[in-house]
C-alpha cells in the first residue's frame, strides 16, 4: 500500500518503512507525528483519490532526526548599479519513517518517545546511591580564591604599576596575593614564580618579562 501525502507545501509518495525528508515539523526525535493531508491512497485494488483529500485517511509517522542541509550561496548582481549581495542558507528538515497507512478513519498507535524523561527516584533508591561529596558554600569558595600566598610586609605598598606590564587591575590582584612591595618580587623564588603562575594563569608572564630584574632596580631606586 501507498499513499500521497501533502506536507510543507509539497506532496511526497510514500509506503510503509520509507524515510522521507520533509520541511521542518516542530517535533523531537523519536515521536509520533501524523498527516492527515492525504491527497491519494493505493494498493492491490483501484487507488482512491482524495477532493482534495481522502476522507478518514492518514499517515502516521515516526521523527528519525532534525538536521539542517549544507549550506548554499545566494549571490545576487544588479549591471551598472554597484549592487553585489551574498547571503549563505542551510535549510532546516525533518526525517520522518513512514509506520503506518492508514484508512476508513482508523487511528494511529502513538509509539513511546525513545528518550522517555527518567521517572522520579523513590526515596529508597536514593538513599542506595552514595552520596555525593557536598560542594563548598560560594562564601568559603571565594574565601579560598581570596586567600594571599604570600604574608604582606609592613609598610606603604610601592606602586608595582612602575614594573613593565602591570596595570591597575593586575596591581589589585598582586595586592590581593599579599605582593605589595618591590623587594617581595626582585626576591622571588622558583617556586613563588609557580604559585603566581598557576594563581594568575601567566603562563611565564614573569619570567618573560624579567619582573625580578626589574623589581630589583626599582627596589633600589633606580
Amino acid at each position: 500500500m501507498f499513499a500521497v501525502i501533502k506536507t510543507g507545501g509539497k506532496q511526497y509518495r510514500v509506503a510503509k518503512d520509507d524515510v522521507i525528508d520533509v520541511e521542518k515539523l516542530p517535533a523531537e526525535a523519536g515521536e509520533t507525528i501524523v498527516f492527515d493531508e492525504v491527497l491519494m491512497v493505493g494498493g492491490d485494488g483501484a487507488a482512491e483519490i482524495g477532493a482534495p483529500t481522502v476522507d478518514g485517511a492518514s499517515v502516521a509517522g515516526e521523527i528519525v532526526e532534525q538536521f539542517r542541509t549544507r549550506k548554499i550561496i545566494v549571490f545576487k548582481k544588479r549591471r551598472r548599479k554597484n549592487f553585489r549581495r551574498s547571503k549563505g542558507h542551510r535549510q532546516a528538515l525533518t526525517s520522518v519513517r513512514i509506520t503506518d497507512i492508514l484508512t476508513g478513519g482508523a487511528k494511529p498507535k502513538v509509539a513511546a518517545a525513545k528518550a522517555a524523561p527518567k521517572a522520579a527516584e523513590t526515596v529508597a533508591e536514593a538513599a542506595e546511591k552514595p552520596a555525593k561529596a557536598e560542594k563548598p558554600a560560594k562564601a568559603e569558595r571565594a574565601a579560598e580564591a581570596a586567600a594571599p600566598l604570600f604574608a604582606a610586609p609592613a609598610g606603604e605598598p610601592d606602586d608595582l604599576k612602575k614594573i613593565s606590564g602591570v596595570g591597575p587591575v593586575l596591581e589589585k590582584k598582586l595586592h590581593a596575593l599579599g605582593i605589595t612591595q618591590f623587594a617581595q618580587v626582585a626576591a622571588f623564588t622558583e617556586e613563588d614564580i609557580a604559585k603566581v603562575d598557576e594563581a594568575l594563569n601567566f603562563k611565564g608572564r614573569i619570567g618573560r618579562e624579567d619582573w625580578i630584574g626589574q623589581a630589583t632596580k626599582l627596589a633600589a631606586g633606580e
